[in-house]
């Protein structure tokens, strides 16, 4: 009985350190071809995640127009969608469920009323937080 454990023990296998390395040279060379598109897809969400909350914060604000009569000034700023601020007549908020959100890249949406491109302008710079731009750094605005 003895020996049956002992040949148990021994007949086991196990993965050579040459078999190791050619696992991990093959896996290196499949995430060296599926990052990046893994990465490009996260920055393709982060604008289209933008999108969306601009268009949400255009309905917040169409609701704020219902209730004052005009959208808030650019010195009121989204915080109006939160906040009375004085001197406003029927206010009838909070116009969101929590604060004004931040864009995926944490910076605060811009917002200008009356606005360059439509009646009020939202927008985000985009990653590099500046004009302008391609890929992650284009603008998300509400007037395309």
């Amino acid at each position: 009985m003895f020996s049956e454990a002992r040949n148990k023990l021994t007949a086991q296998g196990g993965f050579t350190l040459m078999e190791l390395l050619v696992v991990l040279a093959i896996l290196g060379l499949l995430m060296s071809l599926v990052g990046p598109q893994v990465l490009n897809q996260l920055g393709g969400a982060k604008t289209k995640t933008t999108a969306i909350q601009i268009k949400d914060l255009e309905q917040s604000l169409e609701m704020y127009k219902l209730d004052v009569g005009r959208f808030p000034t650019t010195e009121q700023g989204l915080n109006a969608l939160m906040q009375k601020p004085s001197g406003v007549v029927g206010w009838n908020g909070p116009y969101l469920k929590s604060a004004v959100p931040l864009d995926p890249w944490k910076q605060e949406y811009n917002y200008k009323y009356p606005g360059e491109h439509a009646e009020m302008d939202i927008y985000s710079y985009g990653q590099d937080g500046s004009e302008g731009g391609e890929g992650e750094d284009s603008d998300v605005v509400n007037w395309n």
